[in-house]
């Protein structure tokens, strides 16, 4: 912070300094970086002042003592681009992009097959490499590394212990395998790399439109090397190196002088730019979200644009469901400002690019990927031109089919609402697969997940949309039981039914599994959760048959949510009012733990069911429930005493507060005065 507070108060002495002051600042600097025995700290100060005076210099005339000033620091940057200290190493590189912004093209010019030999260089390691952690001396004993090193040393040792134990079931301690040299690739730093590949893009951006010259074939295939590189950082940083260059390279009237044009570099670019955006990290996935952007509106002529869309829009609609914050935000907002309007025609356009994207998404490692390709095939189905989506339901059905059986339960839950938008969109396609489709959709039904629930809830509605009472009658005999078997319910929930009951080693709950040697031994190891594979039916830490056994009140829970659901159906409303006093029933079983969680779900649908049913059907069955409301606004479960309180306001606004109030004091005038204090509290 101190260095940061000096660096602006010098830029603002710069502006009112004489031609004396400069030179001594200038005559400074270099004593200090010409000090052998100066701190890390000393040295990035000077760095941080030297590119400041560097930049104030532009469009100044330069004296000899300015000249030879440039030139130390010119040579100074350059050896410190391999310093232990990483923000040295980066500060290093600021300064070069500064002398570029400077003087130009020449000393890029004059350093490129040095800085380009570093990223050469250093693009493989070997995972036995300790030559930046341990240096030992002619005595053998091993010598301190610097500061900065010592703190990264624990940060890639931190890493690595965590990616190992984030996944602990799965790990073998036998051997260091291939998985955890994998692992370490990924995740820990890769000596000057990254710094150097950073240099790279601070001097690209200081030359800006001049470096056009230099982006050559050579140039772009080490850059290619990088944007697949196993580390992510490195790759990371390739894709802004890149979208610096998409800067400097697509800035020209007419695509003859356009390095990145379709003629010349652009499908080279184009086929980099889809590979990161389907990258397995979000920060990767960014930076290539960013780059992608650059690369597209730089095309002033829309037709040139669209000659890379059947690459590049696939991956980018479906990053607009991606579950990191940056990713999908930013990509939703890039989807705006290059289709415009236009988006559901160039779907539409290109429907076979996009199926085919979205389907190799499903069997991607991470579970945000498998996720959000499941809500943009959701999304063919419902927004996108049906007669263009027809020719691939079938195989797309099969798809979220597989999905359905997902060890990760967002990617079930995505693929339950996108099987129930299928259906109700594509009533005769989907015929073929239904007998498959009731049971995941019940299995969903009874999930331990609340928004699985409700989400399967949702999904068999739209089946009885999309069939009628045929439909309908097949689910019932579903939830009669599902209410029904609220009475079975043990009183104490077996949360907790596969875990050993011994003591706790340090303080730690053990799983009865983890004790079982053959689901430990010989199993692949993960980075983190994000990039565990689909597990297959034999194994995994998330194998399906390790999932919590469902219980009667789950699924009578999800039988109250799918009530509300079709509630909706106005053909069904006679059917319903049959089975509300079931609902009642189930309603009143208060034997169990969970029982509030419940009864919060039935607060939360009674407004739905009174909007589904209609006002007048709705009234003969509100005494029923005023008893499960009052109980619950008086629970100690705040959730679900919030809830009570929104059914009340929300029944008063429907029914009318006079009503409301009469049928309350009809049942016990006692809750008068909790209602009167409930809507006061509300107001």
């Amino acid at each position: 912070m101190d260095r940061d507070q000096a660096v602006n108060h010098l830029k603002k002495y710069l502006c009112e300094a004489s031609n004396e002051d400069s030179h001594a600042v200038e005559k400074e600097l270099v004593e200090v970086l010409n000090n052998l025995d100066i701190g890390w700290e000393a040295k990035h100060g000077a760095l941080l002042a030297a590119k400041s005076l560097i930049t104030h210099l532009k469009g100044r005339n330069l004296n000899g003592n300015t000249v030879t000033f440039l030139q130390t620091i010119y040579e100074k940057a350059l050896e410190y681009l391999t310093d232990n200290e990483v923000r040295i190493r980066l500060a290093s590189g600021e300064v070069l992009g500064s002398l570029c912004y400077l003087k130009g093209t020449e000393v890029y010019n004059q350093s490129k097959d040095y800085i380009l030999k570093l990223i050469k260089d250093n693009l493989e390691r070997d995972i036995m490499d300790t030559s930046e952690v341990f240096t030992p001396d002619a005595e053998g004993d091993v010598n301190e590394p610097p500061k900065g090193q010592r703190v990264r040393n624990v940060i890639y040792i931190c890493m690595f212990v965590f990616n190992i134990y984030t996944y602990l079931p799965t790990v073998t301690f036998s051997v260091l395998s291939s998985d955890a040299a994998q692992i370490f690739h990924d995740t820990a730093g890769w000596k000057c790399l990254e710094t150097s590949m950073k240099c790279l893009q601070f001097m690209v951006d200081g030359c800006g439109e001049d470096f056009k010259p230099f982006i050559t074939n050579d140039f772009l295939e080490l850059l290619f090397k990088t944007l697949s590189h196993t580390n992510r950082f490195v790759r990371e940083t390739g894709y802004y190196v890149l979208g610096s260059l998409v800067s400097c390279g697509t800035t020209c009237i007419d695509n003859s002088c356009n390095v990145f044009a379709a003629e010349n570099f652009g499908h080279h670019i184009s086929m980099q730019l889809g590979v990161g955006l389907s990258d397995n990290w979000s920060q990767v996935r960014l930076a290539s979200s960013e780059c992608a952007r650059k690369f597209l509106l730089s095309f002033e002529n829309e037709k040139d644009r669209e000659v890379f869309f059947p690459q590049l829009l696939p991956k980018m609609c479906l990053n607009r469901y991606y579950i990191a914050d940056g990713v999908r935000i930013y990509s939703q907002e890039s989807w705006q400002r290059i289709v415009k309007k236009n988006g559901r025609m160039f779907v539409k356009e290109y429907i076979g690019n996009f199926v085919e994207h979205y389907i190799s998404q499903t069997k991607a490692d991470n579970h945000a990927v498998r996720e959000a390709a499941c809500a943009c095939i959701a999304e063919l189905a419902s927004k996108v031109d049906r007669e263009s989506t027809k020719p691939y339901v079938s195989q797309l059905l099969q798809t979220l089919l597989d999905c359905f059986c997902d060890d990760s339960w967002p990617v079930r839950d995505a693929a339950c609402l996108a099987c129930g938008n299928f259906v109700l969109c594509f009533p005769n396609e989907s015929k073929a697969v239904l007998d498959k489709l009731y049971p995941l959709f019940f299995t969903n039904l009874k999930d331990g997940i609340p928004s699985v629930r409700q989400g399967a809830a949702g999904a068999l509605a739209n089946v009885v949309k999309a069939y009628g009472l045929e439909a309908y009658l097949n689910i019932k005999p579903q939830i009669i039981a599902g209410l029904k078997g609220v009475k079975d319910q043990p009183s104490e929930s077996e949360k907790y039914g596969q875990l050993d009951k011994g003591p706790a080693t340090f303080g730690v709950v053990k799983k009865l599994r983890d004790n079982d040697m053959d689901l430990h031994t010989n199993q692949q190891m993960y980075s983190c959760g994000s990039l565990a594979p689909k597990m297959g039916r034999g194994g995994g830490c998330s194998d399906h048959k390790f999932r919590k056994p469902s219980e009667p009140w789950e699924l009578a829970d999800g039988c109250v949510h799918l009530i509300a659901e079709l509630a909706q159906v106005n053909d069904l409303t006679t059917h319903i009012c049959e089975i509300i006093p079931l609902l009642h029933e189930t309603a009143g079983f208060k034997h169990y733990t969970h029982h509030v969680v419940l009864l919060e779900s039935l607060c939360k649908q009674l407004p739905n069911l009174c909007k589904g049913i209609g006002k007048r059907h709705f009234k003969q069955f509100l005494e029923l429930f005023l008893e499960d409301v009052f109980y619950s606004l008086s629970c100690e479960n705040l959730l679900t005493s919030s809830a009570a309180s929104q059914c009340l306001s929300l029944l008063s606004n429907m029914l009318g507060p006079n009503i409301l109030r009469a049928r309350v004091e009809s049942l016990n005038p006692g809750y008068l005065k909790l209602m009167e204090t409930n809507m006061m509290m509300d107001f």
